[in-house]
């Protein structure tokens, strides 16, 4: 992945895509599943009757369990064919879809939605600022924006290990910009910010911020595995942030 290039086409690589679904569906062994998703859907809460788009919605896993939840629309947005193939192979038979968008690029008439998901895809954009902006302007009054990253203690800095770590390295933190970095048997670039930064950004683009969490591990989602869980409690891995469209 070059300088040029966006996140999505990280994911294009066939062997990136399959390590990478493989990884994120793994059950306890999947920092997803057991610390970013149960913080995300809790701060969902009640989708009933709401006209939702998730922005680099990758396989789209959220999708059905959004149409589930009884949401009016799903409509998934991401930059990569491949992920946009599997999202629409998930949700066959249901009234969501996706299509293949650059989170960039992304702009819809206001009132076009009443809620707002990103799953870990904000650190693949340089300029999150614009992207955010046209989020509020395509917003129902009184919509939300709900999005996870993974936390800037993580995208500071690189150890280059490919082991399970004991120890965490935060380095140059207050040093915006492109981190590139070994990742699912590829090379990807992650922009890093500050926690900070991501406040300021959502503030700054007219949002109330409404909630800011670290998605602790949740217990009940490892079962018993008591050292899995010692070892998802020793540092943050991803940072949920909420806000609600006030103007």
């Amino acid at each position: 992945m070059t300088g040029s290039e966006r996140g999505g086409s990280f994911y294009d690589v066939p062997h990136v895509f399959e390590r990478y679904l493989s990884h994120r569906h793994s059950g306890v062994s999947s920092p997803n599943y057991v610390m970013e998703e149960p913080a995300l859907l809790e701060e969902l809460g009640t989708v009933a009757g709401l006209r939702v788009l998730d922005l680099g919605c990758g396989d789209a896993a959220i999708g059905q369990v959004l149409l589930n939840a009884g949401c009016r629309s799903y409509l998934g947005l991401d930059g990569s064919a491949a992920m946009v193939e599997a999202g629409n192979a998930a949700l066959r038979g249901t009234s969501g879809r996706v299509e293949m968008v650059d989170i960039e690029d992304f702009s819809a008439p206001p009132s076009s939605f009443d809620l707002i998901v990103s799953r870990l895809a904000f650190h693949y954009v340089n300029d999150i600022q614009p992207v955010l902006a046209a989020c509020h302007a395509c917003l129902s009054p009184g919509g939300r924006i709900v999005f996870t990253v993974v936390h800037p203690v993580l995208t500071s800095y690189d150890s280059g290990t490919r082991e399970k770590r004991t120890s965490w390295v935060v380095d140059d933190y207050f040093v915006d910009g492109p981190r590139a970095r070994s990742w699912m048997g590829g090379t990807v670039t992650w922009f890093h910010r500050t926690v900070e930064d991501y406040v300021v950004a959502l503030m700054r683009t007219g949002f109330t911020l409404t909630s800011l969490r670290e998605c602790q591990p949740r217990e009940d989602r490892f079962n018993g595995d008591v050292a899995e869980l010692a070892r998802r409690r020793r540092v943050p891995l991803f940072l949920l942030l909420a806000g609600t469209r006030t103007g």
